[in-house]
């Protein structure tokens, strides 16, 4: 089960880490794969990509069909972060082929082979693409089934299957701190006497060096920063057709001419920024996710420059909160087509709220106690993006999001650690309100926001 913290937070592109990280993660994968297989004959071939279920009802919004011919063409989501998208994109969306080896091209459209299928979606998982590689007369030659499980992770069809039963951690010997639950976390803590960052970290560096992985963390922390101060830096209309103007730039002015120190603006104001960002499809850090990518940074550069954070503040902030996010993904999900935004939102503030209360001094039981009020405080929470774009309501979500991990962390620091409801039941509610929620809530925008707004 084990997840390292730069799997959890990885730099990429927006507008979404299922329907645009995932996508193109998975048809880079299929690529590569028929560089091993790819047949030696001299028939004409072609590719075609048919997106399932959420993938084929809001991928047009989260700009899917864009990512797959990326993938197809080579590119990785953190590859891409820095080029200009625009003009990438225009360069492959006029070719025709796809070479695999110099004297092999294969054909590919991507106007005309990539198939958004609005039928039934695969069962295995809400977010399913198949990819294929057919002959002149249109015969299958291989196939290859994939799904993007939230966050940037993508299975193969082989492997979500061994996901379908409930898991223990089967890499119990590879790390020393083996928990999959909140509990089997705090038993480890109170027997080892270390905090959840000390423990997070005693597993990551058991397959990499430690300065590697202050290293990777750093590089995070920096891309999150950068993110932050580019939104709070531009102005314009967002991509999409909703006309939906950025805010943040325009909110910390209006903050600093006041010289403001409403703790809740200041939180609005990053985490609009990183969202106004990843609704352009500009550059981002999945935390966990990009739909909910604003709450985390939000909260830590709001520690950072309000609070006088340290270097080692942000490392510990980080591995707090990846070991929640982690124990979260493996125990529920972190995918909006399959839980609503309780599971990328709400993950989400788990995640800041357990990461500042760590950072604050608080015990592991207080750790827990604040990922659980933030969690708890999310539950239900649909995921009904309006125009299938991550924008209405999913911007200040995420301000929202990042208030409700700051007074967690607060009221937790002024508690003992001793409560009711635990992380790991709250997690089970919310994995049983995503499977018994309906498919209109669950990134299709077939329900809710995304309908009600009346078109003149």
């Amino acid at each position: 089960m084990f997840i390292s913290a730069l799997e959890l937070f990885k730099i990429g592109i927006g507008p979404s880490s299922s329907h645009t990280m995932g996508p193109m993660l998975a048809a880079h994968t299929f690529i590569q794969s028929l560089k091993h297989h790819l047949p030696k004959q001299s028939e004409k071939l072609h590719i075609r990509c048919t997106l399932k279920g959420s993938l084929s009802a809001t991928g047009k919004g989260h700009a899917s069909d864009r990512a797959v011919a990326l993938g197809l063409h080579g590119y990785l989501p953190n590859e891409v972060a820095d080029h200009d998208l625009d003009v990438l994109t225009q360069r492959i969306w006029s070719s025709r082929f796809i070479t695999i080896h110099d004297e092999n091209p294969v054909a590919f459209c991507a106007d005309s082979d990539i198939i958004f299928d609005t039928g039934k979606p695969l069962p295995e998982h809400p977010n399913g693409m198949i990819f294929e590689l057919l002959d002149d007369a249109g015969n299958i030659i291989i196939s290859e089934t994939y799904f993007s499980i939230g966050g940037g992770f993508i299975n193969s069809a082989a492997e979500i299957k061994q996901l379908v039963a409930p898991l223990k951690m089967k890499d119990n010997a590879s790390v020393p701190y083996a928990f999959d639950t909140a509990q089997a976390m705090l038993n480890m803590a109170k027997k080892s006497d270390l905090s959840i960052a000390a423990m997070k970290q005693a597993n990551e560096i058991q397959s990499l060096d430690k300065q590697k992985l202050y290293n990777g963390l750093d590089k995070t922390w920096r891309a999150m920063t950068q993110c932050i101060l580019r939104g709070l830096d531009t102005e314009g209309i967002l991509p999409g057709g909703l006309n939906i103007a950025r805010r943040a730039k325009q909110l910390q002015q209006k903050l600093l001419t006041q010289n403001s120190v409403n703790m809740n603006d200041w939180l609005c104001a990053y985490a609009m920024a990183v969202n106004e960002e990843n609704a352009a499809g500009h550059m981002v850090v999945t935390a966990p996710t990009n739909g909910a990518a604003g709450v985390i940074p939000a909260v830590l550069y709001y520690w950072m420059q309000h609070e006088g954070g340290t270097t080692q503040d942000v490392r510990d902030f980080l591995l707090t909160a990846s070991a929640i996010g982690g124990i979260i993904k493996h125990n529920s999900s972190i995918s909006g087509a399959e839980v609503g935004c309780q599971g990328e939102v709400g993950s989400a503030a788990a995640m800041a709220a357990a990461g500042l209360c760590a950072v604050r001094g608080g015990t592991p039981e207080q750790v827990e106690h604040a990922a659980e009020m933030a969690l708890e405080h999310h539950l239900g929470m649909t995921c009904d993006p309006v125009g299938g774009l991550v924008q209405v309501p999913c911007i200040e979500r995420n301000g929202f999001g990042a208030i409700k991990a700051y007074t967690a962390a607060s009221l937790a620091m002024h508690g003992t650690g001793e409560h009711f409801m635990s992380l790991d039941n709250c997690i089970a509610a919310m994995k049983q309100t995503g499977e018994e929620m309906s498919v209109k809530f669950k990134e299709t925008s077939l329900g809710g926001l995304a309908v009600t707004i009346t078109e003149c």
